[in-house]
């Protein structure tokens, strides 16, 4: 039993391998023999809505791809490479959060220093929506372990942040950085 759904499929195929056959150059009696075919394509409809969810979905993957890696970054720390890790973060950072964060960069040098090492991850990750200036609110779940000082037991913490993802050139920063309670 043939359906419904492969016999207009079929219809449709041979409708259109009928109007390909007479796009063709009809052969005249000596010719070379050479056919020349003229294809034509019609787009029916528009593919607007398509392309803008792909363009989103896009925006949206190098969005929570950067702020994936910031946060991994931001979340572990290494008090022996204190230094290191205020100037990497700073050199990611713009607009309110780099003035935040380098008014209290002798604060939290220190604070780093005397931390015992950490390793950050992002547990998950989502656009929270888009702003009018381009910049894209990321709500980040992490989940920073570090040992305790003696060394034998794991400590885990996790935390909810707001991040303000902005690209600037070609590069994305971080604009505002908000640890939510």
């Amino acid at each position: 039993m043939i359906s419904r759904r492969g016999l207009l499929a079929g219809v449709a195929g041979a409708a259109a391998f009928g109007t390909l056959a007479a796009c063709g150059k009809k052969e005249t009696p000596g010719s070379s023999g050479n056919k020349t075919i003229t294809l034509g394509f019609s787009q029916v409809g528009s593919e607007s809505g398509w392309r803008s969810a792909n363009t989103t979905s896009v925006k949206d993957a190098a969005a929570l791809g950067y702020v994936r890696e910031f946060m991994t970054s931001y979340t572990t720390l290494d008090p022996f490479h204190a230094n290191d890790y205020a100037d990497r973060i700073l050199a990611q950072g713009t607009g309110d959060f780099a003035k935040m964060f380098k008014e209290k960069e002798s604060e939290i040098l220190i604070q780093v220093a005397r931390a015992e090492p950490t390793t950050g991850i992002v547990l998950e990750a989502g656009v929270q929506r888009w702003n009018d200036n381009g910049s894209a609110d990321v709500l980040v779940a992490t989940k920073v372990s570090t040992k305790s000082p003696d060394g034998k037991s794991m400590i885990e913490s996790g935390n909810r942040w707001v991040a303000t993802a902005i690209r600037e050139g070609q590069q994305w920063k971080i604009s505002q950085l908000i640890q939510v309670i």
